[in-house]
């Protein structure tokens, strides 16, 4: 599924980040940027050493925020890491910084002049927040940012499996319907 918002087309598609094409993928870190398991794992495996190399140089990120290195081996040029919020119950301010997450990653993508982004389902893994919370916010995100901003024409959620997909697909649908959006 796809709508196109102002300049920006935002896409759905269920498969594996680390063989993006976009000019950078986001990686679901943790704030020692230490890499781990889940998403962050397989694109630390996938891209190689240079990335880690980089990370250790950062040093870290706090929840919310977002940094960037090397895409090293993968197709993507960059790796822009974020930090979402570890689920514990919804009432620790985790729905700010989980948009924050998505916000901050776009404003970088931007900073640097990137065209695309690929985005994991940030959060909705081992750090346990609520998949259809998570599909809501970080789409509702990015449509907030593709109609206040021009500079990235297609941003892409891949999710890693056909459950994850449908949520995000059912979430898409109902964000769209209440708004003028273009949706193919």
């Amino acid at each position: 599924m796809e709508a196109k918002i102002n300049q920006t087309t935002i896409m759905l598609a269920c498969g594996d980040i680390t063989a993006e094409t976009t000019a950078a993928i986001v990686n679901a870190a943790n704030e020692r940027l230490a890499g781990g398991a889940g998403v962050d794992g397989a694109i630390h495996r996938a891209g190689g050493p240079s990335i880690m190399a980089q990370c250790r140089k950062i040093g870290g990120c706090p929840t919310g925020q977002a940094v960037i290195t090397t895409g090293g081996n993968l197709q993507a040029k960059y790796v822009i890491h974020t930090v979402g919020p570890i689920y514990r119950g919804g009432n620790r301010n985790e729905a700010n910084l989980l948009q924050s997450a998505y916000r901050e990653s776009l404003k970088l993508a931007v900073k640097k002049n990137l065209p695309s982004i690929s985005f994991p389902a940030i959060s909705a893994g081992i750090y346990g927040y609520p998949v259809d919370e998570a599909a809501h916010l970080a789409l509702k995100t990015c449509i907030e940012f593709a109609r206040e901003n021009t500079g990235i024409r297609l941003v892409r959620h891949i999710l890693f499996n056909q459950q994850t997909y449908e949520i995000f697909f059912s979430e898409f649908k109902k964000l769209l319907s209440t708004g003028a959006m273009e949706a193919k």
